[in-house]
Protein backbone atom coordinates (compact mmCIF):
# COMPACT_ATOMS: atom_id res chain seq x y z
CA UNK A 1 0.00 0.00 0.00
CA UNK A 2 1.54 3.36 -1.19
CA UNK A 3 2.09 6.33 1.90
CA UNK A 4 -0.41 9.23 1.99
CA UNK A 5 2.89 11.32 1.26
CA UNK A 6 -0.23 14.72 1.79
CA UNK A 7 -0.90 13.59 4.74
CA UNK A 8 -0.08 15.67 8.19
CA UNK A 9 3.34 14.57 9.87
CA UNK A 10 1.40 15.01 13.06
CA UNK A 11 -2.21 14.12 13.92
CA UNK A 12 -4.39 17.16 13.85
CA UNK A 13 -5.50 18.45 17.29
CA UNK A 14 -8.70 20.39 18.52
CA UNK A 15 -7.49 24.10 18.26
CA UNK A 16 -9.09 24.61 22.08
CA UNK A 17 -5.91 21.95 22.82
CA UNK A 18 -3.31 24.58 21.26
CA UNK A 19 -4.62 27.43 23.05
CA UNK A 20 -4.65 25.74 26.46
CA UNK A 21 -0.69 24.35 25.41
CA UNK A 22 0.61 27.36 23.96
CA UNK A 23 1.29 29.75 27.11
CA UNK A 24 2.68 27.00 28.78
CA UNK A 25 5.29 26.25 25.81
CA UNK A 26 6.11 30.17 25.63
CA UNK A 27 6.43 30.59 29.18
CA UNK A 28 9.05 27.54 29.55
CA UNK A 29 10.57 28.55 26.37
CA UNK A 30 11.63 32.22 27.80
CA UNK A 31 12.50 30.80 31.12
CA UNK A 32 14.69 28.13 29.51
CA UNK A 33 16.19 30.87 26.76
CA UNK A 34 16.71 33.18 30.10
CA UNK A 35 18.34 30.40 31.96
CA UNK A 36 20.52 29.99 29.42
CA UNK A 37 21.88 33.20 29.24
CA UNK A 38 20.14 33.85 25.89
CA UNK A 39 17.64 36.64 26.83
CA UNK A 40 17.23 38.89 29.65
CA UNK A 41 21.12 38.82 30.73
CA UNK A 42 22.40 38.31 33.73
CA UNK A 43 19.16 39.06 35.27
CA UNK A 44 17.18 36.52 33.28
CA UNK A 45 19.23 33.69 35.57
CA UNK A 46 16.67 35.07 37.93
CA UNK A 47 13.43 34.92 35.72
CA UNK A 48 11.94 31.47 36.74
CA UNK A 49 12.23 31.93 40.49
CA UNK A 50 10.62 35.38 39.88
CA UNK A 51 7.59 33.46 38.05
CA UNK A 52 6.98 31.26 40.64
CA UNK A 53 6.73 34.44 43.23
CA UNK A 54 4.85 36.34 40.39
CA UNK A 55 2.03 32.91 39.40
CA UNK A 56 2.90 29.92 42.08
CA UNK A 57 -0.32 29.23 44.26
CA UNK A 58 1.00 29.92 47.97
CA UNK A 59 -1.10 28.40 50.37
CA UNK A 60 -0.42 30.88 53.10
CA UNK A 61 -1.43 33.65 50.36
CA UNK A 62 -4.71 31.52 49.95
CA UNK A 63 -5.41 31.31 53.62
CA UNK A 64 -5.26 34.90 54.21
CA UNK A 65 -7.56 35.44 51.47
CA UNK A 66 -10.44 33.27 53.00
CA UNK A 67 -9.63 35.15 56.56
CA UNK A 68 -10.10 38.33 54.45
CA UNK A 69 -13.16 37.61 52.13
CA UNK A 70 -10.89 37.41 48.98
CA UNK A 71 -8.03 40.09 49.20
CA UNK A 72 -6.84 40.90 47.53
CA UNK A 73 -8.75 39.75 44.51
CA UNK A 74 -6.00 40.14 41.87
CA UNK A 75 -4.32 37.26 44.25
CA UNK A 76 -6.91 34.64 42.84
CA UNK A 77 -5.74 34.43 39.60
CA UNK A 78 -3.02 32.42 41.17
CA UNK A 79 -5.49 29.87 40.63
CA UNK A 80 -5.31 29.29 36.90
CA UNK A 81 -1.95 30.93 36.48
CA UNK A 82 0.29 28.68 38.66
CA UNK A 83 0.10 25.97 35.52
CA UNK A 84 1.97 28.21 33.10
CA UNK A 85 5.09 28.18 35.37
CA UNK A 86 7.26 25.20 36.21
CA UNK A 87 10.17 24.33 38.05
CA UNK A 88 12.53 22.89 35.14
CA UNK A 89 11.87 22.45 31.21
CA UNK A 90 11.75 18.93 31.90
CA UNK A 91 9.20 19.11 34.33
CA UNK A 92 7.17 21.42 31.58
CA UNK A 93 7.78 19.20 28.76
CA UNK A 94 6.02 16.28 30.42
CA UNK A 95 2.95 17.97 31.02
CA UNK A 96 2.69 19.67 27.49
CA UNK A 97 3.31 15.99 26.20
CA UNK A 98 0.26 14.61 28.47
CA UNK A 99 -1.80 18.07 27.76
CA UNK A 100 -1.27 16.94 24.15
CA UNK A 101 -2.31 13.65 24.03
CA UNK A 102 -4.99 13.58 26.10
CA UNK A 103 -6.07 17.10 24.96
CA UNK A 104 -6.69 15.52 21.72
CA UNK A 105 -8.52 11.85 22.74
CA UNK A 106 -10.97 14.38 24.80
CA UNK A 107 -11.28 16.97 22.33
CA UNK A 108 -12.49 15.02 19.90
CA UNK A 109 -15.61 14.42 21.68
CA UNK A 110 -16.26 16.98 24.18
CA UNK A 111 -16.87 20.96 22.79
CA UNK A 112 -14.23 23.31 23.01
CA UNK A 113 -15.71 24.66 25.82
CA UNK A 114 -15.89 21.83 27.99
CA UNK A 115 -12.62 20.78 27.56
CA UNK A 116 -11.84 24.49 28.91
CA UNK A 117 -13.64 23.06 32.27
CA UNK A 118 -12.26 20.15 32.53
CA UNK A 119 -8.68 21.61 32.48
CA UNK A 120 -9.25 24.92 34.29
CA UNK A 121 -11.98 23.38 37.22
CA UNK A 122 -9.25 20.66 38.21
CA UNK A 123 -6.66 23.15 38.24
CA UNK A 124 -8.92 25.57 40.57
CA UNK A 125 -9.90 22.91 42.56
CA UNK A 126 -6.56 21.21 43.25
CA UNK A 127 -4.70 24.52 44.15
CA UNK A 128 -8.02 25.16 46.51
CA UNK A 129 -7.26 21.71 48.08
CA UNK A 130 -3.33 21.93 48.06
CA UNK A 131 -3.55 25.04 49.61
CA UNK A 132 -6.39 24.82 51.89
CA UNK A 133 -6.42 21.37 53.50
CA UNK A 134 -3.22 20.43 54.43
CA UNK A 135 -2.06 22.07 57.03
CA UNK A 136 1.12 24.24 57.45
CA UNK A 137 2.11 23.86 54.40
CA UNK A 138 4.25 26.31 52.49
CA UNK A 139 5.33 25.40 49.21
CA UNK A 140 4.15 27.54 46.30
CA UNK A 141 1.85 24.35 43.71
CA UNK A 142 3.32 24.97 39.95
CA UNK A 143 2.81 22.95 37.17
CA UNK A 144 0.21 21.98 34.69
CA UNK A 145 -0.40 18.63 36.28
CA UNK A 146 -3.63 19.38 38.61
CA UNK A 147 -5.47 20.43 35.31
CA UNK A 148 -3.76 17.67 32.72
CA UNK A 149 -4.59 15.14 35.66
CA UNK A 150 -8.13 16.84 34.76
CA UNK A 151 -7.88 15.91 31.28
CA UNK A 152 -6.99 12.05 32.62
CA UNK A 153 -10.22 12.12 34.18
CA UNK A 154 -12.23 13.53 31.46
CA UNK A 155 -10.57 10.84 29.48
CA UNK A 156 -10.89 8.05 32.35
CA UNK A 157 -14.92 9.25 31.80
CA UNK A 158 -14.91 8.77 28.11
CA UNK A 159 -13.58 5.18 28.91
CA UNK A 160 -15.61 4.45 31.85
CA UNK A 161 -19.33 5.04 29.62
CA UNK A 162 -17.29 3.35 26.92
CA UNK A 163 -16.83 0.09 28.88
CA UNK A 164 -20.34 0.57 30.62
CA UNK A 165 -22.12 0.83 26.89
CA UNK A 166 -20.36 -2.42 25.99
CA UNK A 167 -21.41 -4.05 29.48
CA UNK A 168 -17.63 -4.85 29.94
CA UNK A 169 -16.03 -4.10 33.79
CA UNK A 170 -15.98 -0.16 34.03
CA UNK A 171 -12.93 -0.14 36.61
CA UNK A 172 -10.94 -1.14 33.69
CA UNK A 173 -11.36 2.70 33.10
CA UNK A 174 -9.12 3.29 36.35
CA UNK A 175 -6.14 1.53 34.91
CA UNK A 176 -4.23 4.76 33.73
CA UNK A 177 -4.73 6.85 37.06
CA UNK A 178 -3.94 4.16 38.79
CA UNK A 179 -0.52 3.35 37.00
CA UNK A 180 0.31 7.25 37.55
CA UNK A 181 -0.35 7.62 41.07
CA UNK A 182 2.02 3.65 41.63
CA UNK A 183 4.36 5.78 39.77
CA UNK A 184 4.48 8.75 41.79
CA UNK A 185 4.16 6.76 44.85
CA UNK A 186 7.44 4.72 43.45
CA UNK A 187 9.54 8.48 42.56
CA UNK A 188 8.20 9.86 46.39
CA UNK A 189 9.74 6.83 48.26
CA UNK A 190 12.80 6.71 46.31
CA UNK A 191 13.49 10.86 45.33
CA UNK A 192 11.32 12.19 47.96
CA UNK A 193 7.85 13.27 47.48
CA UNK A 194 5.98 16.63 47.43
CA UNK A 195 2.46 17.59 48.91
CA UNK A 196 1.45 18.31 44.98
CA UNK A 197 -0.09 15.02 44.70
CA UNK A 198 -2.77 16.18 46.52
CA UNK A 199 -3.76 18.68 43.75
CA UNK A 200 -3.29 15.80 41.10
CA UNK A 201 -5.37 13.45 42.72
CA UNK A 202 -7.87 16.59 43.05
CA UNK A 203 -7.70 17.86 39.28
CA UNK A 204 -8.43 13.97 38.37
CA UNK A 205 -11.47 13.66 40.40
CA UNK A 206 -12.74 16.91 39.76
CA UNK A 207 -12.01 16.10 36.10
CA UNK A 208 -14.02 12.72 36.14
CA UNK A 209 -17.03 14.69 38.10
CA UNK A 210 -17.46 17.60 35.58
CA UNK A 211 -17.61 14.84 32.38
CA UNK A 212 -20.64 14.17 33.75
CA UNK A 213 -22.04 17.99 33.00
CA UNK A 214 -19.84 19.28 30.29
CA UNK A 215 -19.97 15.86 28.14
CA UNK A 216 -21.86 15.95 25.09
CA UNK A 217 -25.63 14.70 26.54
CA UNK A 218 -23.68 15.14 30.03
CA UNK A 219 -26.64 16.73 31.89
CA UNK A 220 -29.22 14.92 30.31
CA UNK A 221 -27.27 11.75 32.06
CA UNK A 222 -27.23 13.52 35.28
CA UNK A 223 -30.79 14.32 35.05
CA UNK A 224 -31.78 10.72 34.34
CA UNK A 225 -29.41 9.50 37.04
CA UNK A 226 -30.80 11.83 39.96
CA UNK A 227 -34.97 10.38 38.63
CA UNK A 228 -33.61 6.64 38.91
CA UNK A 229 -32.58 7.71 42.91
Amino acid sequence: MQPDLNAAPINPLPMIVWVLALPIVAMEVVLALAEAGLVGGAGGIGWRLQAVERFGMFPELLRRQVETGGHPYEDLVRLVAYPLVHGSFTHALFAVVILLALGKMVGEIFRWWGVVVVFLGPAIAGGLVYGLVIPDLRAPLIGAYPAVYGLIGAFTFLLWTNLARRGANKYRAFSLIGALLFFQLVFGVLFGGTWDWVADVTGFVAGFLLSFVVSPGGWARVVDMIRQR
